[in-house]
């Protein structure tokens, strides 16, 4: 995982749920390129089709509420998301968001849609780069940033269902 990204907005409001990340119909697959074919299509019709590798996803509070399912995450790094920063995230969410290495970060910034902007993880902060403004947040630990970067749970239980398929 990059220790340092640069990218694109997408601004999204307050209690985003996971049935708005990724409608409940399409969690028959946990590929995440199928998953991100539908990330959002209730809410945001157009994001699929303007969404690029390396945006970042800005939120109010209480981002990825509802339920407890790893499929909302895998269709945001599927679309190409490199990180969402929002106030507060519910909390399976962020676990699993962590474990399959999608970085989060907690922090209230005020940038506008399209902005770009700019994220240091061991420094632990957000600029945006039109009005160079800058946020702080507590740089993520040694230990999440290795777990973010090998993806190591998320591998590891791929493994192990490819061993029991043998």
């Amino acid at each position: 995982m990059n220790r340092y990204i640069k990218g694109r907005v997408w601004r999204f409001p307050e209690n985003v749920d996971t049935d708005q990340i990724i409608p409940a119909k399409y969690l028959v697959t946990g590929d995440r390129q199928e998953l991100a074919k539908h990330a959002f299509e209730n809410v945001r019709p157009d994001f699929t089709e303007h969404v690029r590798e390396g945006d970042i996803i800005v939120a109010g509070k209480n981002f990825g509420s509802g339920s407890s399912r790893e499929h909302a995450p895998r269709a945001l790094i599927g679309a190409g998301i490199a990180c969402v920063i929002a106030p507060s995230f519910a909390r399976i969410f962020y676990r699993n968001s962590i474990n399959i290495g999608l970085p989060l970060v907690e922090c209230d910034v005020d940038v506008v849609e399209g902005d770009i902007l700019t994220v240091d993880f061991e420094n632990g902060t957000v600029v945006d780069m039109n009005t160079m403004s800058e946020y702080s947040f507590h740089p993520l630990p040694d230990f999440l940033m290795d777990l973010l970067e090998f993806g190591l749970i998320e591998n590891t239980k791929m493994k192990l269902e490819r061993m029991k398929s043998r």
